[in-house]
């Protein structure tokens, strides 16, 4: 087993220069949730060149892909890309502030960053396959690409349609630097619940609101008034649901809650109630009950302004994911795959650029610029220990990721790579966030975690290949984690359809050219800070 993971990690090191541009493309790209057309188009193109057979728009996603190969019979084992960027965060790969060439500042650019998981899961993905060509091992691999995972958008609908189903075990892996997750695996404290709902308000009769002005045969008329609105309906609600916020839960547990204003309906000030409004609401918490209370009160909240405004109200899930399934035998395997090959290490060209980002800041260069834990491994039970230091003991999930749904149907491991960070000087407030996202886009300082993301997983791919009694355990662990009283089904019903059809940020083609579909003016960008 060892040359197998020899090959596989040779594979890597010859294609290093290839990774890179892989993950420079995608990185450039950075297309946002549900509208990631190329970039999924590029991972399939991909794969069918290394003899993959990728079906496209898997699961009703345009955006989504699942891609099979096989050696023969034997266990199957699965990976997944993701390549959602976020809205706003547009940044060049550069040691100053400053949106890539020709975009908007509010363009999208990766925060996590998404391009280098999707490639360094890519690289596990195709060095395993290369190394079980090469030594005969037989088995299929599966991957998937998981597009709109800022709203934690595709797992739930590929399980729910059923393309989990069969796969021994599953590897989840994403670039990391919350401490203490930082180069380890998770093992108990996993991701809770997460829920994202999107309220629509219509105005379809703002006639009955009251009587017409006498003079007026219209209701629109300039000097008569008019039903309160979308608009207002849907302001009503982002004031009633600040204002409840604290009758929600108990200020315990590490629950969040957020909201987006879709942009809808007219974009005229004239005298007519606006007919359409949208506001989305993505909430965390530890468990299904938690979250099931948020949403108690937001449904109620929507109701009442609604009414309020003389509008209907529209309520249309976006994601409902289930609390993660710890699986220790993965956990413990992974970890040791991630101890051979070592942590990131950042070399004379990443540390002059990170030394260059002090400078232009304003601060003294560090000798080791880097977070130290960025070059350091930590074992899942230190990891865990720490994590735990500020929870109540009743708490046993913790933030928030899509993987979850995925850890229900097969045995899954979560992984974290350090993705570049710097280290905070004594007193200083902390770094803005174009530093982290042009780190991202830096490859000397990005390319170690995809590397040593590739190796790790195509390690534990390979001898999950080789060791049937490793698979038998997890699957074994994975059952008494998720039956009889501890099965939670499906929060969400096996026909429900994703809002692809919504009006998600992403970038247009008019008679203008290609942009972004907020533009780059002057007064716009004036605004963006430094």
């Amino acid at each position: 087993m060892n040359v197998a993971k020899e090959v596989a990690r040779d594979w890597i090191e010859t294609h290093r220069e290839t990774l890179s541009e892989w993950h420079r493309t995608i990185w450039e790209l950075a297309e946002p949730a549900w509208r990631e057309y190329r970039s999924a188009a590029w991972f399939v193109d991909r794969l069918r060149q290394a003899g993959f057979t990728v079906e496209a728009g898997s699961g009703g996603m345009p955006t989504a892909f699942a891609a099979q190969w096989s050696n023969g019979p034997g266990p199957t084992l699965a990976g997944y890309a993701e390549y959602d960027a976020v809205p706003g965060h547009c940044q060049a790969a550069a040691t100053t502030p400053g949106p890539r060439a020709g975009l908007s500042g509010f363009a999208p650019g990766h925060t996590d960053p998404h391009s280098a998981l999707g490639i360094g899961a890519l690289a596990g993905i195709l060095a395993a396959q290369h190394a079980m060509q090469k030594r005969n091992l037989k088995g299929s691999l599966r991957f998937f690409g998981e597009p709109a995972e800022k709203v934690q958008g595709s797992k739930l609908v590929h399980g729910l349609r059923g393309y989990y189903d069969g796969i021994d075990a599953m590897v989840s892996f994403h670039p990391f630097y919350m401490l203490p997750l930082c180069n380890t695996t998770r093992w108990d404290t996993h991701c809770g619940a997460y829920c994202s709902r999107i309220y629509s308000f219509i105005c379809d009769a703002p006639e009955t609101w009251g009587a017409a002005a006498s003079d007026s045969p219209i209701a629109a008329a300039h000097s008569a008034a008019r039903a309160p609105g979308a608009n207002v309906a849907l302001f009503t609600m982002y004031s009633l649901t600040k204002a409840t916020m604290e009758s929600m839960l108990a200020h315990t547990g590490g629950w969040s809650l957020n909201e987006a204003i879709l942009t809808a309906g007219q974009a005229t000030a004239d005298n007519l109630a606006a007919h359409l409004a949208q506001i989305s609401y993505a909430w965390r918490a530890p468990d299904v009950p938690m979250a099931n209370a948020i949403l108690e009160v937001l449904d109620r909240n929507a109701d009442h302004a609604a009414a309020a405004a003389h509008c209907r109200v529209v309520k249309r899930w976006v994601s409902r994911t289930r609390p993660g399934v710890a699986n220790h035998v993965l956990a413990e395997l992974t970890y040791k795959n991630l101890e051979a090959v070592g942590p990131p290490r950042y070399g004379e060209k990443a540390i002059a650029l990170a030394r260059e980002i002090q400078h232009n800041l304003g601060l003294e260069p560090m000798t080791r610029p880097f977070l130290p834990a960025c070059e350091q491994l930590i074992e899942p039970q230190v990891a865990e220990a720490r994590l735990r230091e500020q929870m109540p003991a009743w708490q046993t999930h913790w933030t928030s990721d899509d993987y979850v749904e995925m850890s229900w149907y097969a045995p899954t491991v979560r992984l974290y790579i350090a993705r570049p960070m710097l280290a905070v000087p004594e007193g200083y407030a902390g770094y803005p966030a174009w530093v982290s996202n042009a780190l991202g886009g830096l490859a000397p300082c990005i390319d170690p975690t995809i590397e040593v993301a590739g190796k790790t997983i195509a390690g534990t791919l390979l001898e999950l290949l080789s060791r049937p009694e490793a698979l038998t355990a997890a699957r074994t662990e994975f059952i008494e984690r998720t039956s009889g009283a501890r099965f939670i089904a499906p929060l969400l019903p096996r026909d429900f359809t994703p809002p692809i059809d919504y009006r998600w940020p992403e970038y247009v083609t008019t008679a203008r050219g290609p942009d972004w579909w907020i533009p780059a003016t002057a007064d716009l960008e004036g605004a963006r800070p430094a």
